[in-house]
């Protein structure tokens, strides 16, 4: 099953959703100790939980600010990932700035949603008329009282799979 169809099925089904949790621990294994939870999936939105855990805490038992980086990329990556065709677009991220307020003392969660418009605009349009684009994408963390723990801004490049120079 293709990663686009998965994402598709993981918004109305359980089982497709634990299918693509442990599909993003097993290709990135990098992120298989922290045990990342999608808490919500739809076609615009996805929430992605970094539990409080022992892998996921910093000496000051906080969510380590690295644990928070890691879900904002995976929530936007993986939103478009489904939005987008992987097999006719390749998604690699430019840049990831973020903005820690306080804390988290408590498990925390991404969440990162786009609007059709946005899609359209930034996305669908702009790739009509070129390559490549560069989008960025505001991604929101909370801690489990829904207190924002930290901003993030990840610059995405969408580009054809037709204009990559370099060959996997």
């Amino acid at each position: 099953m293709n990663l686009s169809r998965l994402f598709q099925k993981a918004q109305t089904s359980k089982y497709h959703k634990f299918l693509l949790e442990q599909g993003l621990r097993r290709f990135v294994p990098f992120n298989r100790s922290h045990r990342f939870q999608i808490e919500q999936i739809s076609t615009h939105s996805l929430r992605i939980k970094a539990p409080y855990r022992k892998s996921n805490l910093n000496h000051l038992k906080g969510i380590h600010a690295c644990a928070l980086a890691t879900i904002a990329e995976i929530s936007s990556g993986l939103l478009l990932i489904g939005i987008l065709d992987p097999n006719k677009y390749r998604i690699i991220l430019q840049k990831l700035d973020l903005e820690y307020h306080y804390q988290a003392k408590s498990e925390a969660i991404a969440r990162f949603e786009v609007s059709e418009d946005w899609l359209q605009d930034r996305v669908f349009e702009p790739l009509e008329n070129s390559d490549r684009v560069f989008v960025d994408c505001n991604i929101n963390l909370f801690d489990k009282d829904d207190k924002q723990v930290a901003t993030a801004i990840a610059r995405w490049q969408i580009k054809n799979w037709q204009s990559v120079k370099t060959k996997v």
